[in-house]
């Protein structure tokens, strides 16, 4: 059984009891999350397609926080002696599927 979902602004395919990275959430570790733009589940081979969401919910448990890994960002202007080097790091949260109920 499997459902996609948006959890922070991005469709995520779950499963019950997989573990996923998403943009940072407002929550502690910890907490339980409950996701209800359910966009489509199967379960056992039947399809059920929203219009476009599902009354459905999923619901999670906030495992941490986390940084991803550093980006970096640089600029040039040829022949100008223009050289900007920054770095960035994303902010993630780690969340496990719970249940699927739908």
């Amino acid at each position: 059984m499997f459902a996609i979902v948006t959890i922070a602004g991005q469709q995520f395919k779950v499963e019950e009891g997989q573990e996923i990275f998403v943009h940072q959430l407002e929550a502690n570790e910890g907490d339980n999350l409950s996701f209800d733009q359910v966009l489509l589940i199967n379960k056992e081979g039947s399809t059920q397609v929203g219009t476009p969401v599902l009354n459905a919910k999923v619901n999670a448990t906030v495992l941490g926080h986390q940084k991803g890994d550093k980006v970096i960002v640089f600029k040039k202007k040829r022949r100008k002696g223009y050289r900007v080097k920054n770095g960035h790091r994303q902010h993630f949260t780690k969340i496990k599927i719970d249940s699927i109920a739908g």
